[in-house]
């Protein structure tokens, strides 16, 4: 129905229409046409028509139309025979949407006055305006034609770090890239099963913004196709001086005498040195100030600490309102911000933060996506936490995902029964899913799906997070299929992980604890994105594996931060 919707003819036909309230569809109209015709947007003929549904219409269809604003009657900038034109030739980067913008024509009128203009400009080519407006809004815009047309391209390596027991074909449905042109736009490729309508309500833009920035989606919407989808903020810049100036905000709370962050802050610090020194060594020019957040109550107070017009880089703090209070501060200055913990929607409109925590809905539609790989009419039972939310979430998507499936939620290991199969009466093997991130919980999973293994053949077990217990029993779990989510887990066989654990006991005669290699991978992965140019964002598309954090960053939306969607699959073939 897209290609139908979005099917025009190769030319634009203006054609003189009474002023009307209504118009009847007929054979080859759709919203696009409909639009032109009557002299408004797509928008404002949906809006008009709230029972049109994804633009699809049908022969006979009565749709309200605004009346006085035919393209007869439509008042327009675009000058008549006797008025004067002039011209313009075409730069690098201008695209027709912004030439629309500087120079306040509308695209429709554009095109009466060059009626050979399309989406395949080419630099140097002359483009007719009114002669008033190039006057009052050319500006700095070149008047003579550019003497060498300018060509840029720019090559993106991504580093890929896997081992050979990890699965890192973690792949996402949606990715959202940035351009690195000096005018920076949000892009989207699409993908099959997408439609225009799905498209704007995933990105909040309007239909008409989109074939702004679009034009070739006239002739259709096609998988593969690379879109604009809007203009992002100016680009954070690296201040002056060689070194890298870096933020870190710790609870210590030295400053409030409250000690209950205290040794977590101080791990962290202890894996963030580690990584500082490791990156000063290869020749990184770094100026790191270590700062006192406090605690979320005087967190305003430790503000006072930073100067955002001489700051590179900011990690922390660990508290969601603090990073609120952090992102207001330095708002104008657009500072890299890393939150290495907080992961809420509500962070998610700012687009100079960086989220590291990978949340539970990315883990759960990776389980669901993996059951239904191998479904086959099993019953499916969801070992659930107290809170049961990753459970239920599990449940509503695969009662989505799979056909008849019978899902059911248990609050222990223990209640889970091997299925009958009704044709011969022999017990059945089931699908169990583990949602609980529990050691003990985890434990009695293990416990229950080796022994339901020794009963029947062709047990499935998955599990939301990885648990000690999968570790030590991977023989007699590999029988079960068992496969996992395993992230901020070090792999102790690994080479680079060999050498900074090695490095972190010659520094503190002990081996790292839970935050300090969350400290380490943070900070080592940040400062591998950066350089000298202060270019963060630019490199923020590079997959890395640091020491047991698998960093995959993607936008949150156009304008919006980057979250963390990052994980390793663990697979036990028995």
């Amino acid at each position: 129905m897209i290609k139908r919707f979005f099917l025009l003819s190769g030319l634009c036909i203006f054609l003189s229409v009474s002023a009307q309230n209504t118009h009847t569809v007929i054979k080859g109209d759709n919203p696009y046409n409909i639009s032109k015709k009557y002299g408004i947007t797509i928008d404002e003929l949906l809006k008009l028509n709230p029972k049109v549904k994804d633009g699809k219409l049908a022969i006979g269809d009565v749709l309200n139309v605004k009346a006085g604003k035919t393209a007869a009657t439509k008042t327009s900038n675009v000058p008549s025979s006797s008025a004067k034109t002039g011209k313009i030739y075409l730069q690098p980067k201008q695209t027709i949407y912004g030439i629309t913008k500087q120079y306040r024509i509308s695209e429709t009128d554009l095109r009466k006055l060059n009626p050979e203009l399309d989406s395949h400009m080419k630099i140097g080519d002359e483009i007719t305006l009114p002669l008033d407006n190039i006057k009052k809004y050319a500006g700095n815009q070149q008047l003579t034609p550019p003497t060498k047309p300018v060509e840029t391209s720019v090559e993106t390596k991504t580093q890929n770090n896997t081992k050979t027991t990890i699965d890192s074909d973690n792949e996402k449905s949606t990715t959202v890239h940035t351009s690195s042109s000096e005018d920076e736009y949000a892009t989207y490729t699409v993908e099959q099963g997408d439609t225009v309508f799905s498209i704007v309500n995933k990105f909040g833009v309007t239909i008409d913004e989109l074939i702004a920035l679009n034009p070739d989606l006239s002739k259709g919407l096609k998988t593969g196709m690379v879109l604009k989808i809007k203009k992002l903020d100016a680009a954070y810049t690296k201040k002056n001086g060689d070194a890298l100036n870096v933020v870190l905000m710790l609870p210590f709370g030295y400053s409030t005498s409250e000690t209950q962050y205290r040794a977590m802050a101080l791990d962290f610090l202890t894996g963030a040195k580690l990584a500082i020194e490791r990156n000063a060594a290869k020749g990184q020019k770094l100026d790191v100030k270590v700062v006192d957040s406090g605690n979320e109550a005087s967190f305003k107070n430790s503000l006072t600490q930073i100067n955002p017009n001489n700051t590179d880089l900011i990690v922390g703090p660990f508290f969601k309102s603090n990073v609120i209070d952090l992102l207001d501060f330095t708002k104008t200055q657009k500072i890299p911000v890393v939150a290495p913990f907080a992961n809420s929607p509500e962070l998610y409109n700012y687009s100079n933060l960086i989220i590291v925590e990978t949340n539970d809905k990315t883990y759960s539609d990776k389980i669901v996506e993996e059951v239904k790989t191998v479904y086959s009419d099993q019953k499916i039972y969801i070992v659930a936490d107290s809170k049961k939310e990753n459970a239920n979430y599990i449940k509503t998507n695969l009662e989505k995902a799979v056909k008849n499936a019978n899902v059911v939620l248990v609050n222990s290991a223990s209640d889970i029964q091997l299925d009958q199969n009704m044709m011969t009466g022999q017990s059945a093997p089931v699908i169990a899913i583990l949602a609980s991130d529990n050691d003990s919980v985890g434990e009695a999973f293990s416990n229950r799906m080796i022994a339901l293994s020794k009963e029947v053949q062709g047990m499935k077990a998955f599990s939301l997070y990885s648990v000690p217990s999968f570790e030590k029993k991977v023989d007699e779990l590999s029988q079960a299929s068992l496969v996992y989510l395993m992230d901020r887990k070090i792999n102790t066989d690994g080479s680079f992980e060999k050498e900074i654990l090695a490095a972190y006991k010659a520094k503190y005669c002990k081996t790292p604890g839970k935050y300090a290699v969350i400290g380490f991978d943070v900070m080592n992965d940040m400062l591998a994105r950066e350089n000298k140019k202060g270019e963060i964002f630019k490199q923020m598309n590079k997959v890395q594996t640091q020491l047991a954090t698998k960093f995959e960053f993607v936008k949150s939306k156009a304008n919006g931060a980057y979250v963390n969607t990052g994980f390793r699959v663990i697979r036990l073939v028995p």
